[in-house]
């Protein structure tokens, strides 16, 4: 009776029900306000009141400190291309503040700042520089490329690049690309600052491929590679049986490199059949192993996650797609080398292979 009675005056005080929960229940229990505009005093919405101020605080104070750790740094001009025999690894706060991190930011015409993706566009080109594929008369696929640099600034020195992309029906019924934006893949691809149009006209072309199926006519290329791609291919094992099987696209001695989402725990769960997976160590080591007993040389792993102030901040939704546009503006620019995906850490790791010769 007691609790009956302690339920009936709650609903009554808020508006709100409080004992036995269905769907429609919870919603009006997750509701900010009732129906005549008064605050839902209902203990679950007091809690949910605080998660997004949280995430706002935690998002401005990370995004503040790595524009005024990004504002210190040199700009990175008057660079030189180095060979640092870099290991397959993460993305952190030393990556970023590296020569050649600060190199390829300058190659691109683009400012070094503290975000992952950076990260990755700067970790494929380092490779393909040690491995000397940045230069006239090679040939590189590039898969899942959308609107990436890499494409542009190989055309620019020479290098011919088949650019791929999912084919379009796949991208607008998966939602990954609008209806209408996917058709005009190979202008999105062209970037003025970085190659002429006849340059790049010359030596890019587009392909629309399924990486879960590579045609059995891309072969011969010197190099390939893929960012932020082979983790949204349905499953984990349908992303490491495409590096796998993206090694018959390259000649004997070939290089690729490819870069993808990470979670950083090393047990647990993780995201798997699903739009968007995320790898762990245990996974990379697999395939490492696999590929290394094809007779593939794969460059060691650096599973260390950084010890800077930015290594430890993990950006939490909402991000800034999914704010209002002034919340976005008013947060700035975001930074971030790691985030919480589905409730998993996670930050970008790459991996480098050397085709058996």
């Amino acid at each position: 009776m007691l609790t009956q009675w302690l339920r009936r005056r709650r609903e009554r005080r808020t508006g709100f029900p409080g004992a036995r929960i269905n769907n429609r229940d919870l919603t009006a229990l997750l509701t900010p306000v009732g129906a005549q505009g008064h605050p839902n005093l209902n203990r679950l919405r007091l809690i949910a009141n605080a998660i997004d101020p949280l995430a706002l605080n935690i998002k401005q104070m990370g995004y503040s400190l790595a524009r005024q750790l990004a504002d210190a740094l040199p700009p990175p001009t008057g660079t030189v291309a180095r060979k640092h025999n870099l290991p397959s690894g993460l993305s952190t706060q030393a990556a970023m503040e590296s020569e050649w991190v600060a190199h390829w930011c300058g190659e691109l015409k683009i400012p070094v700042t503290y975000h992952r993706k950076l990260w990755e566009l700067c970790f494929v080109l380092q490779f393909l520089f040690e491995a000397d594929m940045i230069a006239p008369g090679k040939r590189g696929l590039g898969f899942g490329c959308g609107e990436e640099p890499l494409p542009s600034y190989l055309a620019a020195h020479g290098v011919s690049v088949t650019a791929t992309d999912i084919p379009p029906e796949e991208a607008v019924s998966s939602g990954w690309r609008e209806s209408g934006q996917h058709a005009t893949a190979r202008d999105l691809a062209f970037m003025e600052h970085l190659v002429g149009r006849q340059a790049f006209d010359e030596n890019v072309d587009l392909r629309f491929v399924d990486m879960n199926r590579i045609p059995a006519d891309l072969t011969g290329y010197d190099f390939c590679w893929s960012i932020c791609a082979l983790e949204h291919l349905g499953s984990i094992r349908n992303g490491l049986a495409f590096v796998e099987n993206a090694m018959a696209c390259l000649r004997p001695g070939g290089v690729a490199v490819h870069t993808t989402e990470f979670n950083i725990r090393e047990d647990g769960p993780t995201v798997d059949n699903w739009m968007s997976v995320a790898f762990q160590r245990k996974h990379m080591e697999e395939l490492a192993q696999k590929l290394r007993s094809q007779g593939h040389h794969v460059a060691p792993f650096d599973f260390d996650l950084g010890g800077g102030p930015l290594d430890r901040f993990v950006d939490m939704p909402p991000y800034h797609g999914e704010l209002p546009a002034s919340f976005a503006e008013w947060l700035g620019p975001p930074a971030h080398l790691k985030a919480s995906m589905d409730g998993m850490i996670v930050t970008c790791i790459g991996i480098a292979i050397r085709k058996a010769s």
